[in-house]
Protein backbone atom coordinates (compact mmCIF):
# COMPACT_ATOMS: atom_id res chain seq x y z
CA UNK A 1 0.00 0.00 0.00
CA UNK A 2 1.47 3.30 -1.14
CA UNK A 3 1.30 6.79 0.31
CA UNK A 4 -1.23 8.72 2.30
CA UNK A 5 -4.96 8.01 2.22
CA UNK A 6 -6.75 9.92 -0.54
CA UNK A 7 -10.46 10.33 0.10
CA UNK A 8 -13.38 10.51 -2.28
CA UNK A 9 -14.66 13.78 -0.78
CA UNK A 10 -13.87 14.57 2.84
CA UNK A 11 -14.62 17.66 4.97
CA UNK A 12 -12.30 20.63 4.53
CA UNK A 13 -12.21 23.15 7.37
CA UNK A 14 -10.65 26.61 7.02
CA UNK A 15 -10.71 28.07 10.55
CA UNK A 16 -13.61 30.49 10.20
CA UNK A 17 -15.90 27.69 11.38
CA UNK A 18 -14.23 27.71 14.80
CA UNK A 19 -15.02 31.39 15.30
CA UNK A 20 -18.76 30.82 14.90
CA UNK A 21 -18.66 27.68 17.06
CA UNK A 22 -16.64 29.52 19.73
CA UNK A 23 -19.28 32.24 19.77
CA UNK A 24 -21.93 29.59 20.38
CA UNK A 25 -19.95 28.21 23.32
CA UNK A 26 -19.06 31.63 24.71
CA UNK A 27 -22.72 32.65 24.75
CA UNK A 28 -23.91 29.20 25.90
CA UNK A 29 -26.01 28.78 22.73
CA UNK A 30 -25.28 25.07 22.32
CA UNK A 31 -28.92 23.94 22.19
CA UNK A 32 -31.04 23.76 19.04
CA UNK A 33 -31.86 27.19 17.57
CA UNK A 34 -29.95 30.39 18.25
CA UNK A 35 -28.12 33.18 16.44
CA UNK A 36 -26.06 30.85 14.24
CA UNK A 37 -29.18 29.04 13.04
CA UNK A 38 -30.83 32.35 12.18
CA UNK A 39 -27.67 33.62 10.54
CA UNK A 40 -27.09 30.46 8.53
CA UNK A 41 -30.65 30.51 7.21
CA UNK A 42 -30.36 34.15 6.18
CA UNK A 43 -26.93 33.76 4.59
CA UNK A 44 -27.88 30.58 2.72
CA UNK A 45 -31.03 32.21 1.35
CA UNK A 46 -29.01 35.23 0.23
CA UNK A 47 -26.40 33.02 -1.44
CA UNK A 48 -28.97 30.95 -3.34
CA UNK A 49 -31.09 33.96 -4.20
CA UNK A 50 -34.28 32.73 -2.56
CA UNK A 51 -36.51 34.35 0.04
CA UNK A 52 -36.75 31.83 2.88
CA UNK A 53 -34.79 28.93 4.40
CA UNK A 54 -35.17 26.53 7.33
CA UNK A 55 -32.06 24.89 8.78
CA UNK A 56 -32.70 21.24 9.59
CA UNK A 57 -30.94 18.13 10.87
CA UNK A 58 -30.44 16.60 7.40
CA UNK A 59 -31.33 16.86 3.75
CA UNK A 60 -33.51 13.80 4.22
CA UNK A 61 -35.49 15.65 6.89
CA UNK A 62 -35.93 18.52 4.43
CA UNK A 63 -37.39 16.20 1.78
CA UNK A 64 -39.65 14.60 4.38
CA UNK A 65 -40.99 17.96 5.52
CA UNK A 66 -41.53 19.05 1.91
CA UNK A 67 -43.72 15.99 1.35
CA UNK A 68 -45.60 16.61 4.60
CA UNK A 69 -46.19 20.23 3.66
CA UNK A 70 -47.68 19.11 0.36
CA UNK A 71 -50.05 16.75 2.16
CA UNK A 72 -48.64 13.65 0.48
CA UNK A 73 -49.90 10.48 2.13
CA UNK A 74 -51.05 6.92 1.75
CA UNK A 75 -51.56 5.80 -1.84
CA UNK A 76 -50.25 9.00 -3.44
CA UNK A 77 -47.80 8.68 -6.33
CA UNK A 78 -44.54 10.63 -6.42
CA UNK A 79 -42.24 10.58 -9.45
CA UNK A 80 -38.55 10.32 -8.49
CA UNK A 81 -35.41 9.56 -10.51
CA UNK A 82 -34.09 6.04 -10.28
CA UNK A 83 -30.43 7.05 -10.44
CA UNK A 84 -30.02 8.73 -7.06
CA UNK A 85 -29.23 8.00 -3.42
CA UNK A 86 -32.00 6.34 -1.45
CA UNK A 87 -32.49 9.43 0.73
CA UNK A 88 -34.32 11.02 -2.20
CA UNK A 89 -37.13 8.48 -2.09
CA UNK A 90 -37.09 7.05 1.45
CA UNK A 91 -39.28 9.91 2.76
CA UNK A 92 -41.91 9.07 0.13
CA UNK A 93 -42.24 5.67 1.77
CA UNK A 94 -42.20 7.24 5.25
CA UNK A 95 -45.54 8.78 4.29
CA UNK A 96 -46.90 5.51 2.85
CA UNK A 97 -46.91 7.02 -0.62
CA UNK A 98 -45.64 5.18 -3.71
CA UNK A 99 -42.47 6.25 -5.49
CA UNK A 100 -42.50 5.67 -9.25
CA UNK A 101 -38.95 5.60 -10.54
CA UNK A 102 -38.05 7.51 -13.71
CA UNK A 103 -35.12 6.55 -15.92
CA UNK A 104 -32.17 8.84 -16.74
CA UNK A 105 -31.18 10.51 -19.97
CA UNK A 106 -27.66 10.39 -21.42
CA UNK A 107 -26.97 14.11 -21.69
CA UNK A 108 -26.76 14.82 -17.94
CA UNK A 109 -27.54 11.43 -16.29
CA UNK A 110 -30.54 13.11 -14.64
CA UNK A 111 -34.27 12.42 -14.86
CA UNK A 112 -35.29 11.87 -18.48
CA UNK A 113 -38.00 14.33 -19.59
CA UNK A 114 -39.13 11.76 -22.16
CA UNK A 115 -39.50 9.04 -19.52
CA UNK A 116 -41.22 11.53 -17.20
CA UNK A 117 -43.76 12.32 -19.90
CA UNK A 118 -44.36 8.62 -20.42
CA UNK A 119 -44.91 8.16 -16.67
CA UNK A 120 -47.91 10.50 -16.88
CA UNK A 121 -49.51 8.18 -19.42
CA UNK A 122 -49.62 5.46 -16.77
CA UNK A 123 -50.00 7.65 -13.67
CA UNK A 124 -51.84 10.82 -14.76
CA UNK A 125 -52.21 12.37 -11.30
CA UNK A 126 -48.98 12.22 -9.27
CA UNK A 127 -48.85 14.44 -6.20
CA UNK A 128 -45.27 15.61 -6.80
CA UNK A 129 -42.15 15.25 -8.90
CA UNK A 130 -38.76 15.20 -7.15
CA UNK A 131 -35.90 16.10 -9.46
CA UNK A 132 -32.26 15.46 -8.48
CA UNK A 133 -29.18 17.25 -9.81
CA UNK A 134 -26.92 14.21 -9.86
CA UNK A 135 -23.31 14.65 -8.73
CA UNK A 136 -23.82 18.41 -8.97
CA UNK A 137 -24.93 18.58 -12.62
CA UNK A 138 -28.20 20.46 -13.17
CA UNK A 139 -31.05 18.48 -14.71
CA UNK A 140 -32.92 19.63 -17.83
CA UNK A 141 -35.03 21.98 -15.78
CA UNK A 142 -36.80 23.84 -18.59
CA UNK A 143 -38.21 20.61 -19.99
CA UNK A 144 -39.03 19.06 -16.61
CA UNK A 145 -40.69 22.22 -15.30
CA UNK A 146 -42.75 22.56 -18.48
CA UNK A 147 -44.01 18.99 -18.07
CA UNK A 148 -44.88 19.59 -14.41
CA UNK A 149 -46.69 22.84 -15.24
CA UNK A 150 -48.64 21.23 -18.07
CA UNK A 151 -49.85 18.49 -15.72
CA UNK A 152 -50.31 20.73 -12.68
CA UNK A 153 -47.76 18.85 -10.57
CA UNK A 154 -45.65 20.39 -7.81
CA UNK A 155 -41.87 20.18 -8.31
CA UNK A 156 -39.46 19.54 -5.43
CA UNK A 157 -35.74 19.95 -6.08
CA UNK A 158 -33.29 17.61 -4.39
CA UNK A 159 -30.20 19.79 -4.68
CA UNK A 160 -28.33 17.85 -1.97
CA UNK A 161 -25.39 17.28 -4.32
CA UNK A 162 -25.59 20.53 -6.30
CA UNK A 163 -25.22 23.43 -3.86
CA UNK A 164 -23.49 26.16 -5.84
CA UNK A 165 -24.54 24.80 -9.22
CA UNK A 166 -26.60 27.05 -11.48
CA UNK A 167 -28.94 26.54 -14.44
CA UNK A 168 -29.08 29.46 -16.85
CA UNK A 169 -27.63 31.66 -14.12
CA UNK A 170 -30.04 30.65 -11.36
CA UNK A 171 -29.11 28.42 -8.41
CA UNK A 172 -30.36 24.86 -8.34
CA UNK A 173 -32.77 24.34 -5.47
CA UNK A 174 -34.65 27.54 -6.31
CA UNK A 175 -36.72 26.42 -9.31
CA UNK A 176 -39.29 24.17 -7.61
CA UNK A 177 -41.95 24.93 -5.03
CA UNK A 178 -39.40 23.80 -2.47
CA UNK A 179 -35.73 22.92 -2.67
CA UNK A 180 -33.41 21.04 -0.37
CA UNK A 181 -29.68 21.15 0.34
CA UNK A 182 -27.50 18.74 2.30
CA UNK A 183 -24.47 19.47 4.46
CA UNK A 184 -23.50 15.84 5.08
CA UNK A 185 -19.82 15.12 5.68
CA UNK A 186 -18.93 14.46 2.05
CA UNK A 187 -20.81 17.39 0.47
CA UNK A 188 -19.22 20.47 -1.09
CA UNK A 189 -19.64 22.22 2.27
CA UNK A 190 -20.49 20.39 5.48
CA UNK A 191 -21.85 20.96 8.95
CA UNK A 192 -20.95 17.31 9.78
CA UNK A 193 -24.65 16.64 9.28
CA UNK A 194 -27.50 18.93 8.40
CA UNK A 195 -29.75 20.21 5.66
CA UNK A 196 -31.81 23.17 4.50
CA UNK A 197 -35.30 23.54 3.08
CA UNK A 198 -35.77 26.63 0.90
CA UNK A 199 -38.75 28.25 -0.78
CA UNK A 200 -40.14 31.57 -1.97
CA UNK A 201 -43.24 30.76 0.11
CA UNK A 202 -42.83 32.24 3.59
CA UNK A 203 -45.81 30.32 4.96
CA UNK A 204 -44.36 26.98 3.87
CA UNK A 205 -41.02 27.65 5.56
CA UNK A 206 -42.76 28.87 8.71
CA UNK A 207 -44.80 25.70 8.74
CA UNK A 208 -41.63 23.63 8.23
CA UNK A 209 -40.01 25.23 11.27
CA UNK A 210 -43.11 24.47 13.31
CA UNK A 211 -43.19 20.80 12.31
CA UNK A 212 -39.42 20.51 12.81
CA UNK A 213 -39.70 21.58 16.46
CA UNK A 214 -42.16 18.87 17.51
CA UNK A 215 -45.20 20.84 16.27
CA UNK A 216 -45.62 22.47 19.66
CA UNK A 217 -48.74 24.65 19.82
CA UNK A 218 -48.32 28.30 20.92
CA UNK A 219 -49.48 27.63 24.48
CA UNK A 220 -47.77 28.16 27.83
CA UNK A 221 -47.96 24.44 28.51
CA UNK A 222 -46.78 21.68 26.20
CA UNK A 223 -49.64 21.06 23.80
CA UNK A 224 -49.50 19.26 20.45
CA UNK A 225 -52.40 19.10 18.02
CA UNK A 226 -50.49 17.14 15.39
CA UNK A 227 -47.40 14.99 14.99
CA UNK A 228 -44.11 16.87 14.74
CA UNK A 229 -40.44 16.00 14.38
CA UNK A 230 -37.14 16.76 16.04
CA UNK A 231 -35.60 18.08 12.81
CA UNK A 232 -34.14 21.49 13.70
CA UNK A 233 -30.43 22.22 13.32
CA UNK A 234 -28.40 23.00 16.42
CA UNK A 235 -26.71 26.35 16.95
CA UNK A 236 -23.26 24.69 17.09
CA UNK A 237 -23.76 22.84 13.82
CA UNK A 238 -25.08 25.99 12.16
CA UNK A 239 -21.91 27.78 13.22
CA UNK A 240 -19.86 25.28 11.23
CA UNK A 241 -22.15 25.89 8.27
CA UNK A 242 -21.74 29.66 8.42
CA UNK A 243 -17.97 29.26 8.32
CA UNK A 244 -18.12 26.72 5.52
CA UNK A 245 -20.39 28.91 3.41
CA UNK A 246 -17.60 31.48 3.23
CA UNK A 247 -15.49 28.90 1.33
CA UNK A 248 -18.18 27.47 -0.94
CA UNK A 249 -17.05 29.27 -4.09
CA UNK A 250 -13.45 28.25 -3.43
CA UNK A 251 -14.54 24.61 -3.07
CA UNK A 252 -16.58 24.83 -6.27
CA UNK A 253 -13.62 26.26 -8.19
CA UNK A 254 -11.36 23.44 -6.99
CA UNK A 255 -13.96 20.74 -7.77
CA UNK A 256 -14.24 22.09 -11.32
CA UNK A 257 -10.46 22.06 -11.68
CA UNK A 258 -10.36 18.41 -10.59
CA UNK A 259 -13.01 17.46 -13.16
CA UNK A 260 -11.18 19.32 -15.92
CA UNK A 261 -7.89 17.66 -15.01
CA UNK A 262 -9.42 14.18 -15.19
CA UNK A 263 -11.11 14.97 -18.50
CA UNK A 264 -7.87 16.19 -20.06
CA UNK A 265 -5.84 13.31 -18.63
CA UNK A 266 -8.17 10.66 -20.08
CA UNK A 267 -8.92 12.41 -23.38
CA UNK A 268 -6.73 10.02 -25.36
CA UNK A 269 -8.36 6.90 -23.85
CA UNK A 270 -11.52 6.06 -25.85
CA UNK A 271 -12.48 3.53 -23.15
CA UNK A 272 -13.12 6.35 -20.64
CA UNK A 273 -15.92 8.93 -20.77
CA UNK A 274 -16.34 11.51 -18.04
CA UNK A 275 -19.81 12.23 -16.65
CA UNK A 276 -21.56 14.75 -18.90
CA UNK A 277 -22.29 18.30 -17.79
CA UNK A 278 -25.39 20.29 -18.71
CA UNK A 279 -24.49 22.83 -21.41
CA UNK A 280 -27.15 25.17 -19.97
CA UNK A 281 -25.74 25.02 -16.47
CA UNK A 282 -22.67 25.57 -14.33
CA UNK A 283 -22.06 22.40 -12.32
CA UNK A 284 -20.28 22.39 -8.97
CA UNK A 285 -18.64 19.09 -10.04
CA UNK A 286 -19.16 17.67 -6.56
CA UNK A 287 -17.96 14.26 -7.71
CA UNK A 288 -16.07 13.56 -10.91
CA UNK A 289 -17.33 10.31 -12.44
CA UNK A 290 -16.41 8.18 -15.42
CA UNK A 291 -17.92 5.37 -17.43
CA UNK A 292 -15.99 2.56 -19.10
CA UNK A 293 -16.72 1.40 -22.64
CA UNK A 294 -18.31 -2.02 -22.97
CA UNK A 295 -16.13 -4.87 -24.17
CA UNK A 296 -12.76 -3.31 -23.33
CA UNK A 297 -11.95 -5.87 -20.65
CA UNK A 298 -12.00 -3.37 -17.77
CA UNK A 299 -14.78 -3.05 -15.20
CA UNK A 300 -15.45 -0.39 -12.55
CA UNK A 301 -14.60 -2.92 -9.85
CA UNK A 302 -11.19 -3.48 -11.41
CA UNK A 303 -10.40 0.24 -11.31
CA UNK A 304 -11.74 0.61 -7.77
CA UNK A 305 -9.70 -2.38 -6.60
CA UNK A 306 -6.50 -0.88 -8.01
CA UNK A 307 -7.19 2.42 -6.27
CA UNK A 308 -8.07 0.77 -2.96
CA UNK A 309 -4.87 -1.27 -3.05
CA UNK A 310 -3.04 2.06 -3.14
CA UNK A 311 -5.04 3.55 -0.25
CA UNK A 312 -7.24 5.67 -2.53
CA UNK A 313 -11.00 5.89 -2.08
CA UNK A 314 -13.34 5.66 -5.06
CA UNK A 315 -16.83 4.22 -5.27
CA UNK A 316 -19.42 2.91 -7.72
CA UNK A 317 -22.07 5.31 -8.97
CA UNK A 318 -25.41 5.09 -7.18
CA UNK A 319 -27.17 1.79 -7.69
CA UNK A 320 -30.53 2.75 -9.27
CA UNK A 321 -33.53 2.62 -7.00
CA UNK A 322 -35.50 0.34 -9.34
CA UNK A 323 -32.76 -2.28 -8.80
CA UNK A 324 -32.82 -2.00 -5.00
CA UNK A 325 -34.44 -4.94 -3.15
CA UNK A 326 -36.26 -2.61 -0.74
CA UNK A 327 -38.07 -0.90 -3.63
CA UNK A 328 -38.79 -4.00 -5.72
CA UNK A 329 -42.57 -3.53 -5.49
CA UNK A 330 -42.56 -0.08 -7.10
CA UNK A 331 -42.83 0.77 -10.78
CA UNK A 332 -40.06 1.95 -13.08
CA UNK A 333 -40.59 3.98 -16.22
CA UNK A 334 -38.09 3.97 -19.08
CA UNK A 335 -38.13 4.71 -22.80
CA UNK A 336 -35.64 1.91 -23.48
CA UNK A 337 -36.92 -1.22 -25.16
CA UNK A 338 -34.38 -3.23 -23.19
CA UNK A 339 -32.53 -2.34 -20.02
CA UNK A 340 -32.30 1.25 -18.85
CA UNK A 341 -29.99 4.23 -19.06
CA UNK A 342 -29.69 4.33 -15.26
CA UNK A 343 -28.79 0.64 -15.14
CA UNK A 344 -26.18 1.05 -17.85
CA UNK A 345 -24.52 3.98 -16.07
CA UNK A 346 -24.44 1.93 -12.88
CA UNK A 347 -22.89 -1.07 -14.62
CA UNK A 348 -20.15 0.97 -16.30
CA UNK A 349 -19.62 3.90 -13.94
CA UNK A 350 -17.51 4.88 -10.96
CA UNK A 351 -16.76 7.99 -8.90
CA UNK A 352 -13.19 9.25 -8.82
CA UNK A 353 -11.51 10.93 -5.82
CA UNK A 354 -12.78 14.52 -5.86
CA UNK A 355 -11.50 15.96 -2.59
CA UNK A 356 -10.72 19.68 -2.71
CA UNK A 357 -7.55 18.95 -0.73
CA UNK A 358 -6.11 16.79 -3.53
CA UNK A 359 -2.65 18.07 -4.40
CA UNK A 360 -1.08 17.93 -7.85
CA UNK A 361 0.90 14.91 -6.66
CA UNK A 362 -2.33 13.26 -5.52
CA UNK A 363 -4.00 13.88 -8.87
CA UNK A 364 -1.01 12.61 -10.82
CA UNK A 365 -0.96 9.46 -8.69
CA UNK A 366 -4.66 8.78 -9.20
CA UNK A 367 -4.47 9.43 -12.94
CA UNK A 368 -1.39 7.21 -13.34
CA UNK A 369 -3.12 4.32 -11.55
CA UNK A 370 -6.35 4.63 -13.56
CA UNK A 371 -4.50 4.88 -16.87
CA UNK A 372 -2.44 1.86 -15.90
CA UNK A 373 -5.57 -0.32 -15.72
CA UNK A 374 -6.21 0.31 -19.44
CA UNK A 375 -2.73 -0.62 -20.71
Amino acid sequence: MEGKRIYLSSPTMHGKEQEFVKEAFDTNWVAPLGPNVNGFEKEMAQYAGIAHAAALSSGTAAIHLALRLLGIGKGDVVFVPSLTFSATCNPVVYENAAPVFIDSERDTWNMSPEALERAYEKYPDPKAVIVVHLYGTPAKLDEIMAICERHGTVLIEDAAESLGSTYKGKHTGTFGKMGIYSFNGNKIITTSGGGMLVSEDEALIGRARFLATQARDPARYYQHSQIGYNYRMSNVVAGIGRGQLLSLEEHKRRKKEIYAQYKEAFADLPQITMNPLNVDGDANCWLSCMTIAEGCGVTPDKVLDVLEQENIEGRPVWKPMHLQPVFAEYDFITVQRQGSVAGDIFERGLCLPSDVKNTEEDMERIIRLVRGVFR
